[in-house]
């Protein structure tokens, strides 16, 4: 179903700050507060302003869109000090998650989840946790993958892909933060936005390019949004999204009950075919093939878009928010 452009311009995005499981967390919203409610989840790195474009779109189309800064971002808390990283486990966020949601759209109440990248793994984990609070998630770039007994996921990633690898290169307090201050925040952040090899992104010890780097913009992000993204971690710096990497190996420790689960609410997944998280060796198999649906028994439909990125809510807001709608449609009536 399109949204008109007229409708969703006019849409007012509010702000406020909720207690949450002991945080103070930043929280965006547009629509009724009546409406079916939509939890919107972003990734690294980025805010709540990942999903302007579809805030506005889900709340002409009638929903009630609730945009968090997760824990370590933007405007909310992020624990701080020796050992911070072990407080960003998938526990705590959903722990977040679930308070936010008691705060905001009352306790118990179900919510339809729309997430990208790290939101997306986040949005996983609360689906395996607590079932009971999301009606039907949209994922966006990240496809659920069970959890290996094996092997731990960053050693996992480091025998694939060395130590350059980013999520490796990320693992050591201070080092990669180090880099990006050499580099700067609003080229660290045009390196990311801007990266559309299908591949791994590699950053290596000797240095991820100079401060002198010349990184164009892709036609779907402004300089104004960069000056915004770059404001905010100018603010808070990038440590607090990196420990969601350092924190990957314990999340794994703490979720061995959750070997072979399976996801038990209804699923679209969308990613683009540029995306670097599609050319993950296995994953088009796992996603094509039966594996993702063995884990994720009610998955709907899987949309592959080409020509398109890893950031694709922002390079395609229009047709994720499309997408996004029709599939809730789906079950609004029943809540």
């Amino acid at each position: 179903m399109a949204v008109a452009a007229a409708d969703s311009e006019v849409v007012v995005i509010t702000h406020r700050t909720v207690d949450a499981n002991g945080l103070r967390m930043h929280v965006a919203e547009a629509g009724p507060a009546g409406a079916p409610p939509v939890l919107l989840l972003h990734g690294f790195p980025q805010v709540w302003y990942a999903w302007r474009h579809q805030m506005r779109a889900l709340a002409a189309a009638g929903y009630h869109a609730v945009a968090p800064d997760l824990r370590g971002y933007g405007d909310s808390d992020a624990p701080a000090g020796a050992g911070a990283e072990q407080q960003y486990t998938a526990m705590h966020v959903v722990g977040d998650l679930v308070a936010l949601l008691d705060a905001v759209v009352g306790a118990g109440k179900p919510v339809f989840v729309v997430a990208h990248d790290w939101g997306a793994l986040t949005a996983w984990n609360l689906c395996l946790f607590r079932p009971d609070r999301v009606r039907a998630l949209v994922s966006l770039s990240v496809a659920f993958t069970p959890r290996s007994p094996a092997r731990r996921p960053v050693d996992g990633l480091r025998a694939l892909y060395g130590d350059d690898y980013y999520i490796c290169r990320i693992q050591e307090p201070g080092a990669i933060e180090a880099e990006f201050a050499r580099l700067g925040t609003e080229l660290v952040l045009r390196k990311f936005l801007a990266y559309r090899t299908p591949g791994p992104l590699m950053m290596p010890k000797s240095g991820w390019g100079s401060p002198d780097d010349e990184v164009p913009l892709p036609s779907w992000i402004t300089e104004e949004d960069i000056k915004y993204y770059a404001s905010k971690f100018d603010k808070t710096g990038f440590t607090g999204g990196l420990n969601y990497y350092r924190a990957l190996n314990k999340t794994w420790e703490l979720t061995a009950p959750w070997t072979g689960a399976e996801i038990k609410v209804p699923v679209k997944f969308i990613v683009g075919d540029l995306d670097l998280t599609y050319h993950t060796p296995g994953i088009q198999d796992f996603i094509h093939k039966g594996g993702f649906k063995k884990y994720v028994p009610l998955l709907d439909d899987v949309v592959v878009m080409e020509g398109v990125g890893h950031f694709i809510n922002e390079e395609k807001p229009k047709e994720v928010s499309e997408h996004v709608i029709s599939f809730i449609r789906k079950f609004s009536a029943e809540m």
